[in-house]
């Protein structure tokens, strides 16, 4: 079998730093799953359009979707169960919408709908999640023996499927705009992406960031930030975040053909630490006993903190979320929100915590353990796209 062994991967950082406007609003009419016998994954199926992303999390054995022992594609540090987490039911919920029923993903109906074609996850270690959990969710489907193969890099990362010739692609960048060594030291351009014609010629593009945007201290990566000709030692964050995410709808719109390319953004996906900490505290965190209530402490927690998003669609919307939904609304491209965040906020029980391998000291409530959470949002990227490709 052509595929390669499992790598070690370089180690994620401990703790990321927590990463009326015009909205356009995704709402779906998406195939409802058992709807009509013998009825193909993208055939129609639900008569009113659905929000994907309120809902609540359903009990489910015949999940996960996936045995992650047996993908050769999962880092150390999303390996949870490999790391000594003993107990499995944080794997064993499916993702119910309120309004419909997703589609069960069809990984072989995902591997021929995308044949020859190059599928590419754009952004920080929260999209390096969701490309681990597609390329585990397409392994699990491919028909024995899977001839696939990882090539582990920086910034670019791929799994190959050779019988389908399909490419799934992860390009790491923290900020998306580009941060640059120059005689002052790093400087954030928040107008400048000089390395995104390596994005150029993908059929579907996923992109992400927020997170790191938010880092101060040690963490933060960058000395100084730039906007247009004007050079600052710091700027709010929001600001800073909204001029660099607008760099980016202005080259998308410039530089991807909606005809050829599928766009979809991340979405902010939560951390669930018990306060705004910094990076040095996560450690001290981590020694704290588990919290039952609403923001606490990932660690010790085996349940969603509740079972439903909301009923109201947009209750809790946080800053960052609004500036996403602002600059993709204003876009002239067809960007699709992959609006994430209420259903993960209930997932609590889904990060790493303790349980992301050797030498990662302190705790992670930040990333999310492969297979689990971010399974459902490939889940839901795949309906989407069912709806799209009729």
């Amino acid at each position: 079998m052509a595929q390669e062994r499992r790598r070690r991967w370089a180690p994620l950082p401990p703790r990321v730093g927590l990463v009326i406007i015009c909205i356009r609003v995704w709402v779906l009419t998406v195939p409802v799953a058992g709807s009509a016998r013998g009825s193909s994954p993208g055939s129609a199926g639900a008569a009113a359009g659905c929000d994907l992303f309120q809902g609540r999390w359903v009990a489910d054995e015949s999940y996960p979707l996936y045995d992650a022992s047996a993908c050769p594609f999962v880092p150390d540090v999303f390996d949870c169960r490999r790391n000594g987490r003993p107990d499995d039911a944080y794997l064993k919920f499916r993702w119910s919408p309120a309004s419909c029923r997703l589609p069960r993903f069809d990984g072989a109906d995902f591997l021929r709908r995308w044949r020859g074609k190059k599928v590419m996850f754009v952004g920080d270690s929260l999209s390096m999640n969701q490309w681990v959990s597609l390329a585990c969710m397409l392994h699990a489907a491919a028909p024995a023996p899977v001839r696939a193969t990882l090539t582990a890099g920086e910034p670019v990362s791929s799994v190959r499927f050779e019988d389908y010739d399909l490419l799934v692609v992860l390009y790491h960048t923290t900020f998306l705009v580009d941060v640059v060594q120059e005689d002052v030291g790093q400087v954030l351009k928040l107008d400048s992406m000089r390395n995104a014609n390596a994005w150029l010629g993908a059929h579907l593009l996923v992109f992400n960031t927020w997170h790191w945007w938010t880092y101060r201290g040690s963490s933060q990566v960058w000395d100084y930030v730039q906007d247009g000709n004007r050079t600052y030692r710091d700027m709010d964050r929001l600001t800073a975040f909204s001029k660099g995410l607008s760099t980016w709808a202005r080259w998308v719109d410039a530089n991807v053909g909606a005809s050829k390319t599928r766009v979809f953004f991340q979405g902010i996906s939560p951390s669930h630490y018990m306060s705004k900490q910094q990076e040095g505290e996560a450690g001290a965190a981590a020694r704290e006993p588990a919290t039952g209530g609403g923001g606490g402490s990932c660690l010790k927690q085996t349940r969603p903190l509740q079972e439903a998003t909301d009923a109201a669609a947009g209750v809790g919307t946080t800053p960052e979320q609004g500036v996403v939904r602002g600059v993709i609304g204003a876009m002239a491209s067809p960007v699709a929100l992959l609006d994430i965040t209420a259903l993960s906020q209930l997932r609590i029980d889904a990060h790493p915590s303790v349980y992301a391998g050797p030498g990662r000291d302190g705790m992670d409530c930040t990333h999310w353990c492969i297979a689990g959470l971010p399974d459902a949002w490939n889940q839901i990227m795949y309906a989407m796209l069912l709806q799209q490709q009729g």
